[in-house]
């Protein structure tokens, strides 16, 4: 390992490198979008319910969740597009499995949610 491989500059431009990655993933992916606004509303939601800290913990984690499989899944997307530009099978089911990742998420973040909320609401 170099020396200045810690150093703070290398640090500084390993933050910039990920915060043009964000950059990108909005300009680039409609789901960031949706993403967003989902997030929005959850934490609305959570300010206006005054949840606890501990469900404020939950809210944070499977939010950071989905956040991250959209990421990744971005991510494995444009690698196989650039392997692969054609239609493979394999490349399909790659994506498929990393969308489900996605999909396994949302399903989680909805569900600690509803536990969350439902009783609040009613």
């Amino acid at each position: 390992m170099k020396q200045n491989d810690l150093s703070l500059r290398s640090r500084g431009k390993s933050f910039r490198f990920a915060f043009n990655g964000i950059s990108v993933f909005f300009k680039q992916e409609p789901n960031a979008i949706l993403h967003i606004i989902a997030t929005i509303l959850v934490f609305v939601a959570a300010i206006f319910f005054d949840i606890t800290k501990t469900e404020w913990i939950a809210i944070i984690v499977v939010t950071g969740f989905v956040w991250v499989a959209e990421l990744l899944n971005t991510a494995i997307e444009k690698i196989m597009d650039f392997i692969q530009p054609a239609y493979h099978p394999s490349v399909k089911y790659i994506k498929d499995v990393s969308a489900a990742a996605v999909l396994l998420s949302a399903i989680t973040a909805i569900l600690t949610g509803a536990i969350i909320f439902i009783p609040k609401i009613l």
